[in-house]
């Protein structure tokens, strides 16, 4: 039987619960060989938590060293910084042929200060060589610059997004909109799909990553791209159901 590898280009957690550590448990769930290229470390300093961008050239030779693996999917997570993303972006562009998810991590730079604006600008390059890019509302108010504060500003926002290159679009709403439901914007450039379930008070953390680094498996796996993100959603719920005090916990999610 062929062996699908898959490629997570993320970061660490320290505690475990998303980034890297989430690629892989989704990965592994999904019956794929994941591979990481690290993007950063992180850390709980005297500041809070810290992120610490890989050195560029470390982060360069890493690529090097996985340019002859037959990938059969991308999944992009934390970039902390333009040199990082430009070399990612350059892998990326090597493996059109695949498809490729892009999560693009902004909230812990809500500061909304110039570096936040520049890996903004840097993030939208990747739209034209990904399948599907996954933000948060905060991070797709950040993309479109503008303010997301109705189901019907999600769907606006997805159409800016797609101005702007994206393929396909899904909008992670989480429960801005209800107490009782977790609900999405899913766009694929003509339609909207709503997706939905029910609001889980358990630790969600690591939620975004593993909802990404799913759809990238799924894809993998033959999926069309709404049947993926449905698929993932579904995927994702039963993970924040089994959650632990540091995150998802993946293999539980197809009980």
């Amino acid at each position: 039987m062929k062996t699908n590898y898959i490629l997570a280009i993320s970061g660490n957690d320290i505690y475990s619960g998303g980034g890297l550590y989430a690629d892989l448990a989704t990965y592994t769930a999904n019956g794929l060989h994941g591979f990481v290229a690290v993007t950063c470390l992180t850390a709980m300093t005297e500041n809070g938590f810290d992120v610490f961008g890989t050195d560029p050239t470390v982060f360069g030779h890493q690529l090097t060293s996985l340019k002859d693996v037959p990938f059969s999917g991308i999944k992009l997570g934390l970039l902390p910084n333009v040199e990082i993303a430009e070399q990612a972006l350059e892998f990326v562009k090597a493996h059109t042929d695949i498809p490729v998810v892009l999560d693009p991590v902004l909230v812990c730079k809500e500061s909304h200060d110039v570096a936040v604006s520049v890996l903004r600008d840097e993030l939208i390059k990747f739209f034209p060589y990904v399948t599907i890019i996954t933000p948060n509302l905060v991070e797709a108010e950040i993309l479109s610059g503008q303010t997301i504060k109705t189901l019907e500003d999600m769907k606006k926002v997805a159409q800016v997004l797609h101005g702007l290159g994206a393929q396909h679009i899904v909008i992670k709403g989480g429960n801005r909109f209800s107490q009782e439901k977790a609900i999405d914007v899913y766009y694929d450039g003509k339609e909207f799909t709503i997706l939905e379930q029910p609001l889980l008070t358990t630790n969600n953390v690591g939620a975004g990553c593993t909802f990404a680094s799913s759809i990238a498996s799924q894809l993998v796996l033959k999926k069309s791209v709404s049947d993926a993100v449905a698929i993932s959603k579904d995927f994702v719920y039963q993970a924040i159901r089994h959650s632990d005090q540091y995150g998802v916990k993946q293999h539980y999610a197809q009980d």
